[in-house]
Order: C-alpha cells, then sequence, then structure tokens
C-alpha cells in the first residue's frame, strides 16, 4: 500500500464515521441503486432539465435523500439545494453536485473498506483497482455487486482454513460446509457470528 494511501485510509476512517455506503453489516442487502427517476434525472446529460418543473426537480432530489445509500455529501449537498429552494439550485445540484457528491462519498467508502482489518485479499486487490484507474461509474457499480461478490470469495477462503484446522469440532464443521455451500450473505453471517456461537 502507498504511504499516501494509508494515511488517507487512516484520515477517512477517523474522520467520516458514517460513510460507510455498504451499509451497517454486510449480512444486509447488498446497497441499490439509486431510483431511477432520481438518476435519470440527475445523471443523463440528455435528460431536460431545463424543461423539468420546480415540483419534479424537488421530487427528485427527495427521492436522493430518501435513498439509503446516499451519503454524508450527498445529503448535505442535497438539502442545501432544497434549502435554497430556487430553480437554478435544484438544477445545478441534479446536473452537477449529486454526480460530484456521490463520487466523494464513494471515494470515502473505498477507503473505509481498504482500512477494515477484516478486508480480505480479493476486496483489498480490487479497492487498490479502483483507486488507481476506476471511473467514477465503476467505482458505484463496485459498491453495489462487485463488493459483494469479491467478500464472498474471501469468506469461502476463511472457511476453507477454518475447515483446514486439525482441531476442528464436528459442530463447526458441519456449519462451517452448510455456510460454504449458502448465500454470501449466509457466510458473511457465519465469520461473524455463527462460528463463535457454535465453538470449536
Amino acid at each position: 500500500m502507498r504511504p499516501t494511501r494509508a494515511v488517507l485510509t487512516v484520515t477517512a476512517t477517523a474522520l467520516f464515521p458514517a460513510l460507510v455506503l455498504a451499509g451497517p453489516a454486510f449480512a444486509a442487502a447488498p446497497a441499490s441503486p439509486p431510483p431511477a427517476a432520481a438518476t435519470a434525472v440527475a445523471e443523463s446529460p440528455a435528460a431536460p432539465v431545463n424543461e423539468t418543473s420546480d415540483d419534479d426537480l424537488r421530487v427528485a432530489i427527495l427521492r436522493i435523500l430518501a435513498d439509503e445509500d446516499s451519503g454524508t455529501r450527498v445529503i448535505r449537498e442535497a438539502n442545501a439545494a432544497l434549502d435554497n429552494g430556487t430553480t437554478e439550485a435544484m438544477r445545478y445540484f441534479l446536473e452537477t453536485g449529486y454526480p460530484l457528491a456521490r463520487a466523494e462519498d464513494d471515494h470515502v467508502a473505498l477507503f473505509r473498506i481498504l482500512g477494515d482489518p477484516d478486508s480480505g485479499k480479493r476486496v483489498t486487490e480490487e479497492v487498490n483497482a479502483l483507486l488507481d484507474s476506476g471511473t467514477p461509474q465503476d467505482i458505484r457499480q463496485w459498491l453495489e455487486t462487485g463488493y459483494r461478490l469479491a467478500q464472498a470469495e474471501d469468506d469461502r477462503v476463511a472457511l476453507f482454513r477454518i475447515l483446514a484446522r486439525p482441531d476442528i469440532s464436528d459442530a463447526l464443521r458441519a456449519a462451517a460446509g452448510e455456510a460454504i455451500d449458502g448465500t454470501p450473505e449466509e457466510m458473511r453471517y457465519f465469520l461473524e457470528y455463527g462460528q463463535y456461537e457454535i465453538g470449536g
């Protein structure tokens, strides 16, 4: 890991505890994309934002605020646009401010994942690749789907390591084997909680 990246990781971990876009626990459902209406208005250069009424602009911003995947910077910028209340402020947020704010929140999320001691080899490799050359779209797609898949691969490796232990109990062996055949969320739950409930 580069020294600069290490410093940024520590800083992001210390200063931005609320910006975990993947949710409080991996066992929850993967992060969902922004609502279609908000995405269409906010991201598409061809979207007729200049022809959108003030009410529709407010609805699009409110949908972004209601999206549990929205990070701290997005929420702050969206609220500022609504507080301003002018057509120009809301249009600027949807056309320019939202993509920029979301990209910043997504970068913070990557640094927090990178600084998590539980992040495995595959997750770490993919985060570093995204930080080196990923576009905002690449990063968003990874947070929505790629993170879950990379974490599942790392979790499967961790489960095989548990099964390879010579002192493993029959109960733990059976539960670990069942977890390997389960969903990514079931594997994560077993590694975080299940193995300690069984013991051995």
